[in-house]
């Protein structure tokens, strides 16, 4: 079936939200406060719509392999996400380089999983680094080098992936919202260390407290709803086309709320980086591969998991 647009848009709009409010959140407030702040309060609220809604929880050895996926896809996901903005990496930037997953974790998946690797992957790979190249040209120009910031990015796509890949071969039992609030309470880990390691102030309280709770409502509990009625209405292939306009949506968000707006290397990654995406999905095997989370905590479960481990009753209250 195809994606009807206002579940569309409003999936794309409410994941792309959470990358200026973040890079908001972390001007207010030390990324390890906000990042321990946030994934506190959405694991006590998913952990509560688990068990009002009497959601199924991995059990066993799936369950440490959903705290494996919860570390890698959202405690190193984000630590590297918002640490790459407190250090003056533009949220769109940011946005570009995560949605970038689906590609770096198609070829990520030919060498741990030994998937093959197709023509369509190759294209989507050189795209997808062009694209990150002609997004990050104005920065590198303005610092006179890749700095550590960069790195940071890289740290978190690198994670987001990783935890697609492992997800991917081991995680096949539980709910995804289940398997999610397993996810951002696992996060606390990395995110608890990074609070310990690293200065932590709050610069504007107020301002601080306001987009944590945007954060939690948007990302963690609207986004991650509507992304599992989006793939239950359509399936994972025309979801996973989302990746390609989220950075737009993010720039023009992040234009409106920051002031911020895109240089032409930015806009042409935009570009680019959305045939990248497009070129990358396989139809063919989309609902055997994950589709990592973009500005939030996501269904933190396989695709398949979102027409598979869901009832229709749930697919109506998503």
């Amino acid at each position: 079936m195809r994606l009807p647009f206002p579940l569309g848009a409003s999936t794309a709009f409410f994941y792309a939200l959470g990358y200026p409010v973040g890079a908001l959140a972390v001007q207010a407030a030390t990324p390890g406060t906000v990042l321990v702040s946030r994934f506190l309060v959405s694991a006590v609220l998913l952990a509560a719509i688990v068990g009002v809604r009497g959601l199924a929880w991995p059990r066993g050895r799936q369950a440490w392999h959903a705290v494996v996926v919860g570390f890698l896809s959202q405690g190193v996901q984000f630590v590297g996400c918002y640490q790459a903005m407190y250090a003056g990496v533009s949220p769109v930037l940011v946005a570009l380089v995560i949605a970038m997953n689906p590609v770096v974790t198609a070829f990520a998946s030919t060498v741990v999983l030994r998937e093959p690797l197709t023509a369509r992957r190759v294209v989507a790979v050189l795209l997808a680094l062009v694209a990150v190249g002609a997004a990050f040209a104005g920065r590198v120009m303005e610092v006179g080098h890749v700095d550590v910031a960069v790195g940071w990015v890289v740290v978190a796509v690198l994670g987001l992936a990783l935890g697609g890949v492992y997800q991917q071969r081991y995680l096949r039992d539980g709910h995804p919202i289940a398997v999610n609030t397993i996810g951002v309470t696992v996060a606390l880990v990395p995110s608890a260390v990074f609070f310990a390691l690293t200065p932590q102030h709050v610069a504007d309280a107020p301002t601080a407290v306001a987009t944590i709770a945007v954060l939690v409502i948007a990302n963690s509990v609207i986004a991650a709803t509507l992304y599992l009625a989006a793939i239950a209405r359509a399936g994972a292939a025309a979801v996973s086309l989302l990746f390609g306009v989220i950075p737009s949506i993010a720039a023009v968000l992040t234009w409106v709320l920051m002031g911020e707006r895109p240089d032409v290397g930015v806009v042409i990654g935009l570009v680019v980086g959305a045939a990248a995406c497009r070129v990358g999905v396989d139809r063919r095997r989309a609902t055997e591969s994950p589709v990592g989370e973009l500005a939030g905590e996501g269904a933190g479960a396989q695709v398949r998991e979102a027409d598979s481990a869901t009832t229709p009753d749930d697919r109506c209250r998503g």
